[in-house]
């Protein structure tokens, strides 16, 4: 994946530095599910894949492979980023009807 760079100019007509993200030890996993854990210094989100073959069943085992941990404004900027995505995503392919599941 190439690296990706953004820059703006503030309010007050400075520039931001560039960011360049530098993907080349990026890893990359697949979760289906995602929980969210905090308390008053951190948030850490939790990912894993659902191991339940099929539903009705009494129990469902999630398989969490990976946690990432943020500070709150970090987490907060993320809920911006994923709003943003996901709004997006809905206005060009449809409402994510999520009610009535996990």
């Amino acid at each position: 994946m190439p690296s990706q760079e953004n820059a703006a100019p503030t309010a007050t007509g400075t520039t931001v530095p560039t960011v360049k993200w530098d993907d080349s030890t990026m890893n990359t996993l697949y979760a289906n599910v995602c929980n969210v854990t905090g308390t008053r210094e951190e948030v850490a989100l939790l990912f894993g894949t659902n191991q339940t073959l099929y539903t009705g069943q009494k129990e469902v085992k999630v398989k969490l492979s990976n946690r990432v941990v943020l500070s709150p404004y970090a987490a907060k900027r993320l809920q911006a980023l994923l709003a943003e995505v996901l709004r997006q995503y809905e206005q060009r392919f449809g409402k994510l009807d999520i009610e009535g599941r996990a």
